[in-house]
């Protein structure tokens, strides 16, 4: 059975605020946040393992692919002929792809792509993305200089 994925409208007080010290510091120790938020220690560990669990969240560290051997990255517009999620469930399985959305306007897809070099972005795009059934057509968007990048837009 499928768990069910909390929503902002059956998210409390609390669990919205232990979100927003996460957002600030995923580091934060239960401890701290429990100050914060007026539980125990259990309680703040049992409420993020809920979060965590049912999709809400997910603790990870952000890292910067540059300084991890990956220079290039691109956003690819995709425009599909038939179904769009099955395009998308298969570009989500493609590890240089760490974003995947349905969207609405000239591109049914956006995906986010992180490579090594020019070759394998060519090859990602060229070999494995265009070649998806259901594909008519991409277009790239080199990224030259990342400006701004956040995971802390709170929660409503």
């Amino acid at each position: 059975m499928a768990k069910k994925k909390a929503t902002a409208a059956t998210l409390d007080d609390v669990s919205k605020a232990i979100i927003e010290q996460l957002q600030q510091d995923g580091r934060r120790s239960y401890g701290a946040i429990a100050k914060a938020v007026g539980l125990s220690e259990a309680a703040v560990r049992q409420r993020v393992q809920r979060l965590q669990d049912s999709g809400v969240m997910q603790i990870v560290a952000v890292t910067d692919p540059l300084e991890l051997g990956f220079p290039r990255q691109a956003m690819v517009g995709i425009k599909v002929e038939g179904p769009m999620e099955p395009v998308a469930d298969e570009l989500a399985t493609y590890e240089e792809i760490i974003y995947v959305v349905i969207a609405a306007g000239a591109y049914d897809l956006l995906v986010e792509v992180v490579c090594e070099d020019d070759d394998h972005l060519l090859d990602i795009i060229s070999q494995r993305i265009r070649t998806i059934h259901g594909v008519i057509a991409t277009e790239t968007f080199m990224y030259l200089n990342l400006k701004k990048q956040t995971y802390s837009w709170g929660v409503r």
